[in-house]
């Protein structure tokens, strides 16, 4: 689910267009629709399409639940990282969704993996989400968990509720940092000048990111990342504050790409269980 305020230069314009304006990859068809089907609220109520929002009105849109479709197995390529007969990690591709939903159906994850473990996956996630603990987005790279059974599916799921679970990303900067390593504590929240980006904000949630530099080159910095907490592209925008952005961020690093990297340089590098899951 997510919130957004009306500021005053958005006043008095329809609430699908404005919606519009957020979710760029959603259709206005698909926007009127879930705001008929109460999807999209606001100040926590069912309007009409056609409402004009004012200065102060609290958007919120909720997660549609993908349909439940019937999943076919797909022989994919898998890089597998490890594997044993509870749990599967795979480390995903760029460009690959995770699980079938509206405008993906076939071609993810979950299908490739439905290939490989055959009947062999949890299924707490239900059709759509057989045997997948957590996600990553389409354009980011890194290790996913894949549970084989119930039980691995629940004890996995509690150890990343309870932090136990130790994600470890590795970012390209640009800028050499002159420290080894530091801890940034900025709260993030909604921009309120492009409502597709996120800020640092004082009135943001928490937000601390922790960094140690790998390695330097002339002009950049390798660096590993760990995030003690989960806000929206939250180390994208911490880095791109204290002046270091992401290499290849087309988002938050003002454009300038001198690689020509298609996606941010982010990859969740290592997941470590720290706590026993079976």
């Amino acid at each position: 689910m997510e919130e957004y305020k009306i500021n005053k230069e958005d006043e008095h314009i329809r609430l699908d267009k404005i919606v519009g304006k957020i979710k760029t990859d959603i259709s206005r068809t698909t926007i009127q629709r879930m705001i008929e089907d109460g999807n999209i609220l606001v100040n926590e109520k069912k309007v009409r399409t056609s409402y004009k929002v004012t200065v102060g009105d609290i958007i919120i849109i909720k997660d549609e639940e993908p349909k439940e479709i019937d999943i076919l197995p797909q022989e994919m390529p898998l890089d597998i990282i490890y594997e044993d007969e509870d749990i599967l990690i795979v480390n995903k591709e760029k460009g690959i969704v995770v699980h079938p939903g509206n405008g993906n159906p076939d071609g993810t994850l979950v299908n490739a993996v439905m290939a490989k473990c055959k009947d062999s996956l949890s299924g707490i996630g239900g059709k759509i989400r057989p045997g997948i603990v957590h996600r990553i987005d389409k354009d980011t790279s890194g290790l996913v968990i894949i549970a084989k059974n119930d039980k691995a599916h629940i004890d996995i799921s509690n150890q990343i509720k309870n932090r136990e679970v130790v994600k470890v990303y590795i970012a390209l900067v640009r800028g050499v940092i002159k420290e080894n390593e530091a801890t940034i504590n900025m709260p993030i929240s909604r921009s309120t000048k492009d409502r597709k980006k996120m800020a640092v904000d004082k009135k943001g949630k928490e937000a601390i990111t922790e960094f140690k530099v790998l390695k330097k080159y002339k002009g950049y910095t390798l660096i590993e990342v760990r995030i003690k907490t989960g806000r929206t592209h939250q180390i994208r925008v911490h880095m791109s504050e204290i002046g270091y952005p992401i290499v290849g961020d087309g988002v938050y690093s003002n454009g300038r790409n001198p690689f020509g990297i298609s996606r941010s340089n982010v990859t969740c590098s290592k997941i470590r269980i720290y706590s026993s899951y079976y």
